[in-house]
């Protein structure tokens, strides 16, 4: 499970990649109310989980991710529901329409993978 900070951290980069540890902190920092190096140990934490990808140039990291977002967040979502919800069944997809994250192509693809999700853990 994604904590709150980690998911704010790759919708970021799902906007756009790759970002500097400086540009995530200033998108961030209002959210977070962090320090400059609390978004470095979290940035650090996350690569170390495999989340993110550290690329140099020069004197500078940047960051990206190799998670693929719709995927990620079908996982997130069904991980939410069953934990606070204790949500079996399919998830009601319609609820992302107004998502400012999602296409509506992304919100099908959402639907089919939450569905796997479902299919593939009935067939365990």
């Amino acid at each position: 499970m994604l904590t709150e900070p980690e998911l704010a951290i790759l919708k970021s980069l799902w906007r756009e990649q790759p970002r500097s540890a400086r540009q995530i902190h200033d998108e961030l920092t209002a959210q977070f109310d962090w320090t400059y190096s609390s978004t470095r140990k979290t940035l650090e934490r996350m690569s170390d989980k495999g989340l993110l990808r550290v690329v140099s140039h020069g004197n500078k990291n940047f960051y990206r991710t190799p998670l693929e977002k719709v995927p990620t967040l079908a996982c997130v979502a069904k991980d939410f529901f069953k934990k606070v919800f204790d949500f079996e069944g399919p998830l009601p997809v319609a609820m992302f329409s107004d998502s400012k994250m999602m296409s509506e192509d992304e919100i099908k693809r959402l639907e089919q993978l939450v569905n796997n999700i479902e299919h593939e853990k009935d067939h365990d």
